[in-house]
Formats: structure tokens, C-alpha cells, sequence
């Protein structure tokens, strides 16, 4: 077996991107791959290609689609779906085939149209599904998720807030967000009501982009860059929270699972993670998510928060990019952009969000079950070899 090793990343700009096509944003996203492979990659060194997507514009709804828009016609495409987590496992069965050896180079490629179609978005993002009874949208699942919280710690609706203002910053740097705006605590804390105890800074907007990765063997790297990022663990569980478990409201068991599957193979811990990009599709998200992937003690999240450590400068950088609070969630593409983004963490090209010389990095995300939010997390950990 071989290490998988990440040899080059392109992305679009993310935003409502009514003006182009679901072919548009594959293309546009392959075509910047290629252009930012250092030496170069033909579509002739592609073994196999990996695409994540939920579709829900019903214009992508198999590997054809990544054919026809990147021309890559006698190639092997999977579609991957896995909810929230498409991206991130797509990523991580590309990786996986490498380390196989049944695929020497391998494309994961992501895309969502989330902006053309708003009945199927309810559709697919389960905004109408029954849980325990009672009709929840995401919004109002994640709302009590920040209520227990609230109370059954001494977190507080500023920390939650204060997670926002941080992204928000963070987005206002990163080039391929879609909303780049500042704000403050009191900003968050009085823009319109979602479902309490969140507001609309809260929460994630509807966002339609692509992106694209290059993995490849360990042997095979060096044809493509000098400076290969190596795929040093990776992480898949899936959970429910059904029927009252009592932990139900205050942490993601999939996370925690996931997490320590990819700190087992990766041979790291919490402790070894420099910069990390993780699922904030509301504020409350990336709090418990903190705890959940061992960054601090369960229930300390808001203390997490007062020190500073998720902040670009802190010792435990988080969503330096702006999460998907700022820069949108279209969710085949979010997992693959993270990984995008921790790969020029570690390569020291992240600009005007590069943190200080990082060697290891997390790229994590969660995913709605049956009746349930965070019933699947897949997690992956990159560094430089």
C-alpha cells in the first residue's frame, strides 16, 4: 500500500451563481485544478474521478456529468452522497483506491446548485422530515442544540455569537467566499430571528460552487509538485439520535467516532491538529464540534472561545477560510474545499488567512440521518510528509 498524497486543489468562487450552469461550475472548478498543478496534470494521468454531489438541481445526478463537463470520457467517475459529508467522503474513497493501489491519480470533485432550486433544497436537506413527533427544520434542531447547551453548561449566547464574528473576519480575507462581511457580537445578536436562541449571522447561507483536488500515490507525486501534502488518516460513522439519547443535544457521537478513527490511522491526536476546517453550518455547530474532536474538554467550548484559541492567531486555528458561515455551504463541494484549503495551509499559500507555519491539519464534516442532524461525520487529516 501507498500513501495518498494531495498534489493540487482549484476552486471557484462561491455566491449565487445564477448565471452558470451545473456544467459551468465542473468545469470552471477542473480547469482551475489544472491550471494550479505545479507541473501540470493531462487528463490522460487521471485513473479514476470521484465526484460528490446531493443534486439537488437534477442536473449532475451521475458521473456523466463530470464527464461531459471535463471531457474525460473513458475514465471511471463515482458519485458519491453522504449528505453534508458528500465532499469529504469523496475524498476519502479517492484516497482510499490510491492507498489500494487502484488508482495511481485520482480526482475528487465536488458541485452543488443550491440558489435554482429552493423546493428541492427543502427536499433533500430533510427541512420537512418529522422528528420525534413534531414537525423541526434544521434551523430549529440546531436551535436546541444551542438551548441544551445553554443550560446544561455555562456557555453563553455572546460565545456562540463571538463564533460568527470570527468567521465573518475571516471571510472578509478569503478570496472565495461568498459573503465577506464583518460584524459584531450585538450584530449577530440582533439580525432577524432564525429559531432561537439563533439568528440569521448564525446560520449558513444558501450558496451554489464547485471545487476539485488531485490525489495520487506517494510514487507518483513528485511528477506533479514538490510539495505533496501527505493524506495521513481519514474517518467514516454514522449515528442516530432517535428516541432520546441522552447526549443527543449536546454532541455529535459521529464526530467523536469518526475523529478517532482518523487520529488512530494517522497515528496523531487533538493535540498534534495546527489548523483545522470543520462543519459550522450554524454557530452552535463549530462549538460543540471543538469538544467533539477533543480541540477542549466537553462543555468548554465557550471557554474555547474566550481564550482566542480558534482565532487565526490562536494555537488551535479554526475555519480560517470563514467556514461555511461565510463561505457558503453547497454541499457537494464544502468537503472538498476544506481539504483544498487545509492543503494550502500546509503549503503556506493561503494568504491573507495563513496561519503560522502549520504541519498538521483537520478537515471535518457532519451530515443529517433519518430524523436526525449529525448522524454522519467524516473526518480527514492532511500533513506535510
Amino acid at each position: 500500500m501507498t500513501d495518498p498524497h494531495v498534489v493540487g486543489a482549484g476552486m471557484i468562487d462561491f455566491g449565487e451563481l445564477y448565471e452558470q450552469s451545473f456544467d459551468d461550475l465542473l468545469e470552471s472548478a477542473y480547469l482551475s485544478l489544472v491550471e494550479n498543478v505545479d507541473k501540470g496534470v493531462d487528463p490522460s494521468d487521471i485513473d479514476a474521478a470521484w465526484y460528490g454531489t446531493i443534486d439537488i438541481a437534477n442536473e449532475g445526478s451521475s458521473g456523466s456529468a463530470v464527464a461531459h463537463a471535463t471531457g474525460l470520457f473513458e475514465t471511471p467517475i463515482t458519485r458519491v452522497e453522504n449528505a453534508c459529508a458528500t465532499g469529504s467522503d469523496a475524498f476519502r474513497n479517492a484516497a482510499q483506491a490510491v492507498k489500494a493501489g487502484d488508482a495511481e491519480v485520482a480526482l475528487v470533485i465536488g458541485a452543488e446548485k443550491m440558489t435554482d432550486s429552493t423546493e428541492g433544497l427543502i427536499a433533500s436537506a430533510a427541512l420537512e422530515r418529522l422528528w420525534r413527533g413534531r414537525g423541526v427544520t434544521m434551523p430549529a434542531y440546531f436551535g436546541m442544540r444551542a438551548t441544551r447547551h445553554l443550560e446544561e453548561y455555562e456557555t453563553t449566547r455572546e460565545q456562540i455569537a463571538e463564533i460568527s464574528v470570527k468567521n465573518h473576519e475571516n471571510g472578509t480575507k478569503y478570496p472565495h467566499a461568498h459573503q465577506q462581511f464583518e460584524c459584531t457580537v450585538e450584530d449577530v445578536k440582533e439580525s432577524p430571528t432564525v429559531s432561537y436562541p439563533l439568528n440569521l449571522y448564525d446560520c449558513c447561507p444558501v450558496t451554489d460552487g464547485a471545487c476539485a483536488v488531485l490525489v495520487t500515490s506517494e510514487e507518483r507525486a513528485r511528477e506533479f509538485t514538490d510539495d505533496p501534502i501527505r493524506v495521513a488518516g481519514y474517518g467514516l460513522a454514522s449515528d442516530t439520535f432517535q428516541r432520546g439519547a441522552p447526549e443527543a443535544l449536546t454532541n455529535f457521537p459521529a464526530t467523536r467516532q469518526a475523529s478517532s478513527q482518523a487520529y488512530e490511522r494517522a497515528g496523531l491526536g487533538p493535540d498534534d491538529i495546527d489548523v483545522a476546517e470543520v462543519h459550522d453550518c450554524f454557530s452552535i455547530t463549530e462549538l460543540i464540534t471543538y469538544e467533539d474532536l477533543g480541540f477542549c474538554e466537553e462543555g468548554t467550548g465557550g471557554q474555547f472561545v474566550d481564550e482566542g484559541r480558534p482565532h487565526l492567531d490562536g494555537d488551535k486555528p479554526v475555519n480560517p477560510s470563514g467556514g461555511l458561515l461565510s463561505k457558503g455551504h453547497p454541499i457537494g463541494a464544502t468537503g472538498v474545499a476544506q481539504v483544498a484549503e487545509i492543503f494550502e495551509q500546509l503549503r503556506g499559500e493561503a494568504g491573507d488567512v495563513q496561519v503560522d507555519e502549520p504541519e498538521v491539519g483537520l478537515q471535518h464534516n457532519i451530515g443529517i440521518g433519518r430524523n436526525a442532524t449529525g448522524a454522519v461525520s467524516c473526518v480527514n487529516i492532511l500533513e506535510r510528509p
